[in-house]
């Protein structure tokens, strides 16, 4: 059974993010966050939804052993109406550059009726083959998660989330 320091480690590695970056983010040493990794010590409990949202978790996720479900069709009685959807574009580039994307589906759906592209408002060419048209269908039958994820060959990491 994986411990929440080894969830930690293992997120934080999965996000090129090191132990000095996440100590200062979090406002704490990084002899802290090797404490928590190596099972010494446990973050406080108000630094949990902290750290869950850099590692793009939830607080159960990273609580919990179970894994988690990139992808999930939701029941038509449990789902939400599109319109309360949000798409969210997480781009990491080698350089070491973060860039977060937060859209509600309203105004993505508006943006492609009217023609816009959104590789064009990105300027990533990572991007460039995503069919957005395609995830709003998905996200339109209840398909939610990480629905894209690609590297590209100069090691920039895009994902493309429905929540």
């Amino acid at each position: 059974m994986r411990t929440l320091g080894n969830r930690i480690a293992e997120l934080r590695r999965g996000k090129n993010i090191t132990q000095d970056e996440m100590a200062e983010k979090l406002n704490v040493t990084a002899q802290a966050v090797s404490k928590w990794e190596n099972d010494i010590s446990c973050p406080d409990i108000m630094l949990l939804p902290k750290i869950a949202q850099m590692l793009s978790v939830t607080v159960d996720e990273l609580l919990s052993d179970q894994p988690k479900k990139s992808v999930e069709l939701v029941p038509e009685e449990k789902r939400k109406s599109i319109d309360d959807l949000v798409l969210r574009i997480y781009v990491n580039s080698k350089d070491g550059d973060k860039v977060k994307v937060n859209l509600p589906m309203p105004l993505v759906k508006a943006g492609l009726e009217m023609g816009l592209k959104m590789p064009e408002v990105s300027g990533n060419e990572a991007l460039k083959d995503v069919d957005f048209a395609q995830l709003i269908a998905l996200a339109d039958k209840g398909v939610v998660g990480k629905l894209v994820e690609v590297e590209s060959v100069d090691g920039d990491t895009v994902d493309i989330v429905v929540e």
